[in-house]
């Protein structure tokens, strides 16, 4: 899963990319809010964490601005003011959740997750193609009910393909989604990575990993599956 954080003090900026790392989580991390608020247009976001107050496009700009623009993404706002009249104005403009400073970074984990669960239901934090199975909150891959131990940019791929199945990635999507930054275009690090997982998972062919030439790669939908 990939999230955005706005937030300018560079201590709490810290704990929470490492807090959200450990958890597998690829972090873009923006301490001035217009350079936020552009990340959060261009890119596609799992959920993104506003600070309130922030150089720049305040957080509740931020906020109004994406909703206007159509972008659904869940939003928590990170905030030390957490009167009710801040919360209920939050909340009016879209955020999912508020959470107020200081907290523990294993409750803004917590929320996290709990957030997703509403938003894309229980039953999505699984995903199912073929004999594999990826849960998302616990981080367990297994291929005909066998655990496969995967390193967490290993999982980020296999759930990144999962999720549109028959579906053609560009190396540079790839890169930019599971490394979470651009890297050379001429890298191998993508094909590097898929080798692993082929395997390490051994998939079938119905359900395995293609690479169409000249673009990037695709997992094989398996016949009759929607």
């Amino acid at each position: 899963m990939k999230a955005l954080l706005v937030e300018d003090e560079q201590r709490i900026a810290s704990f929470v990319c490492a807090g959200l790392r450990e958890q597998g989580f690829l972090v873009d991390h923006c301490e001035d809010g217009n350079l936020g608020y552009d990340h959060a247009l261009a890119r596609e976001y799992d959920v993104i964490l506003l600070d309130v107050m922030v150089p720049g496009r305040d957080g509740l700009s931020i906020l109004k601005g994406l909703r206007r623009e159509g972008r659904n993404t869940p939003v928590i706002l990170l905030t030390a003011r957490n009167e009710l009249d801040d919360r209920l104005q939050g909340l009016n403009l879209g955020a999912d959740d508020y959470l107020a400073k200081p907290f523990f970074v294993e409750e803004l984990v917590a929320r996290i997750h709990a957030l997703l669960r509403r938003v894309s239901g229980e039953r999505q934090n699984v995903l199912s193609v073929g004999p594999l199975k990826l849960d998302r909150l616990s981080r367990v891959a297994e291929v005909d009910g066998r655990p496969v131990e995967l390193t967490s940019r290993e999982f980020n791929l296999m759930e990144y393909l999962m999720r549109s199945p028959g579906r053609v990635y560009a190396r540079t999507q790839i890169l930019e989604h599971v490394w979470g930054y651009d890297f050379e275009p001429q890298t191998n690090m993508v094909d590097v990575c898929i080798q692993r997982l082929r395997k390490k998972l051994n998939l079938p062919d119905s359900v395995a990993i293609e690479a169409v030439r000249g673009v990037g790669y695709r997992l094989r939908k398996p016949d009759g599956e929607a």
